[in-house]
């Protein structure tokens, strides 16, 4: 048998390849060989086992074993055979166990970073649905500013009012609404327009969509929604929605003079004044309310109460052209000449281009005799007011009944041009055809007025005189329809009742005549007002509400009863306040006041007291010019630009 090297030890190299595969790692176990002849005691098989089971037990770790195995060179003892674990060495292993380290460590942090970018791509991918983060994206879906909206209604507002471009300013409007539905002041603009245009049941759609849009909270639209409806006889649904005004905003002044008015013409005094009353609590004091209330004491003949009114109403505002007029006009209605003119010129003072300034007062100066005045004063009130048409049509009666009727149809043509849908232009040029005998073209002119609005208290006056000129020409059956239509209009009319029972009398029919009289008694609403009335509130009115013609009457509905029914009234005594004088001279009526009207006029308003004519051929374009000056300065009470108008030979 060949033997074994008798040396006490051998070596083997191993090579390896390491997981890393730059490094190539070398070791050399050391196996202690034992001679044949030992004299070890040889082991058994239970031997064996024990050994086995105490190197489970007790298996040393590597580094042990390693110590073990230099330890055991050097050792001259034998010992038993131990299993010992071979050792791994080679150079840089601490180096690599460090960068191992450092390796999970760096996986760790970008397993936290990963985690975090799945956080940010998250919220980045929220982001991109929330239009807050990106305002790139959010200005070209946002609505523009509000100003815009404040722009679009002025402008709107304009092309109605001075160039009647009425298509334009609804598609203007429509856009507002769309834009910014949840704002009541386009859908009343909307709603004035088409009251204007005559339609209604637009109108109403529009109220109710504004409504709608608003909840119920915009007291505005309710008011005007109740105005509409006042004016097409639906007393009941305007009364709920002047209520439903004020329950949306107390303080709603318009509401309550709405509705108060609503009462004066159907007669409930009592109801009307309780109405102003929590106005007044509301609402506080105002230069209308003590107007209205003005008014309210002149119909119920307390002249001084009411004159006390009109004052603390100029007192409240020195401005406030309507005070102005109306207390002019019950002055006018009393008599008292002298103070009414310088009331009269106390308004235009307080407005100088107010047109029914102008206009109220020229006619009163030809009433008074003075054409001459009266025709300068209506115009310098058009040269002011180139696109009103009512002062084209009294300028026309004036110079038919003091000039020719030539003239007059020129004004009358020029005043429809420049609103077609006026019905007393249209009126008023029919009664003069009719009074110069033409017939045909005075029908015409009046199925013109009717065809504007059938409905309308112009509408029911056209039907009166034109009864009344079917039954002139000998058509007493048409006069007949004509009447009972004016009637159905307005059946409070007393000078329709009477004229229908005067034709009736001259017809032969004194029974049907005595019948008409008796029914107009039956049905009319009897006003009564109370006498022992305390005044204990000052309260407001809208001037918005009613025309300020409507206001100058004393009497709202004058229409419906004698026209000397304010006239008979007795004198009483004279107050404190000033413009109160009852005196009824001549001389004062006729006479020249200390106001000097062409030097308010060149320095107000910039015009030319020697060429205020009328210019005819161009009615849509009027030239304006202001005076030549060496600069501009604006001046708060001079901005008015001088009229520079040529004049014609009619």
């Amino acid at each position: 048998m060949n033997a074994l090297p008798s040396s006490s030890s051998s070596t083997f190299a191993f090579v390896t390849q390491s997981k890393n595969p730059t490094y190539l790692f070398k070791f050399t176990p050391k196996v202690p060989i034992l001679p044949l002849h030992s004299h070890a005691p040889c082991c058994s098989v239970s031997d064996s086992s024990s050994s086995a089971t105490v190197l489970d037990k007790n298996a040393p770790s590597s580094e042990q074993n390693s110590r073990n195995a230099y330890s055991s060179e050097g050792s001259g003892s034998e010992e038993a055979l131990v299993v010992r674990r071979p050792v791994t060495y080679f150079p840089g292993a601490e180096e690599e166990e460090k960068e191992a380290e450092e390796e999970e460590e760096k996986e760790a942090e970008d397993s936290v970073d990963a985690k975090a970018s799945a956080i940010d791509a998250g919220l980045a991918r929220f982001a991109k649905n929330m239009p807050i983060f990106e305002p790139e994206r959010v200005e070209s879906k946002e609505r523009p500013l509000a100003v815009n909206l404040d722009l679009a209604l002025y402008r709107a507002k304009l092309m109605a009012r001075r160039s009647f471009r009425y298509k334009e300013a609804e598609a203007l409007l429509q856009k507002c609404i769309s834009l910014w539905p949840e704002d009541g002041r386009p859908y009343v603009v909307l709603g004035k327009i088409l009251s204007k245009q005559s339609k209604t049941g637009e109108a109403r759609e529009v109220y109710e969509k504004g409504c709608q849009a608003t909840q119920g909270e915009n007291a505005y639209i309710w008011q005007c929604w109740a105005v509409l409806e006042m004016q097409m006889g639906n007393f009941r649904r305007a009364r709920e929605f002047f209520d439903a005004a004020t329950v949306a905003d107390k303080k709603h002044v318009a509401a309550w003079h709405g509705w108060a008015v609503l009462e004066l013409k159907q007669g409930n005094i009592k109801k009307a004044r309780t109405l102003l009353g929590k106005g007044l609590q509301y609402c506080g004091q105002n230069e209308y309310i003590y107007q209205t209330l003005a008014l309210l004491e002149a119909r119920a003949n307390r002249y001084q109460q009411a004159r006390y009114l009109f004052n603390q109403a100029t007192k409240c505002n020195p401005n406030s052209c309507a005070s102005w007029l109306s207390w002019a006009q019950m002055e006018v209605e009393r008599e008292n000449y002298r103070a009414a003119r310088k009331l009269f010129e106390k308004a235009v003072q307080a407005s100088p281009k107010n047109r029914f300034a102008w206009h109220v007062w020229g006619l009163f100066e030809a009433n008074m005799g003075n054409i001459d005045k009266g025709r300068k004063l209506l115009k310098i009130g058009h040269n002011l007011n180139p696109r009103d048409p009512v002062l084209l049509q009294s300028l026309a009666l004036l110079e038919y009944q003091h000039s020719t009727a030539n003239l007059a149809r020129v004004l009358f043509r020029r005043a429809s041009e420049l609103n077609p849908r006026h019905q007393p232009v249209w009126f008023a040029w029919g009664w003069m055809e009719w009074k110069e005998g033409n017939m045909n073209t005075a029908r015409e002119l009046y199925q013109k007025t009717l065809s504007i609005d059938q409905n309308s208290e112009t509408a029911a006056r056209c039907l009166q005189a034109w009864g009344v000129m079917e039954h002139r020409v000998g058509n007493p059956s048409a006069a007949r329809r004509l009447f009972k239509s004016s009637l159905n209009i307005n059946s409070q009319s007393y000078v329709t009742w009477m004229t229908w029972a005067s034709m009736e009398e001259e017809q032969g029919n004194s029974v049907r005549a005595e019948e008409i009289r008796n029914l107009y008694f039956q049905q009319r609403t009897e006003v009564v007002d109370d006498a022992s009335w305390a005044m204990g509130f000052l309260d407001i009115l809208d001037p918005a509400i009613d025309s300020l013609k409507t206001l100058l009457k004393l009497n709202p509905n004058s229409y419906n009863t004698p026209s000397n029914s304010l006239r008979s009234i007795a004198g009483t005594d004279k107050n404190k306040v000033d413009f109160s004088s009852n005196d009824n001279d001549e001389d004062d009526a006729n006479g020249e006041s200390d106001f000097d009207l062409d030097a308010f006029i060149i320095k107000r308003l910039f015009l030319d007291p020697s060429n205020l004519e009328v210019q005819l051929e161009a009615p849509k374009i009027s030239s304006v010019k202001r005076s030549p000056s060496g600069r501009r300065i604006w001046r708060p009470n001079n901005r008015i630009a001088r009229v520079q108008v040529q004049s014609n030979v009619l």
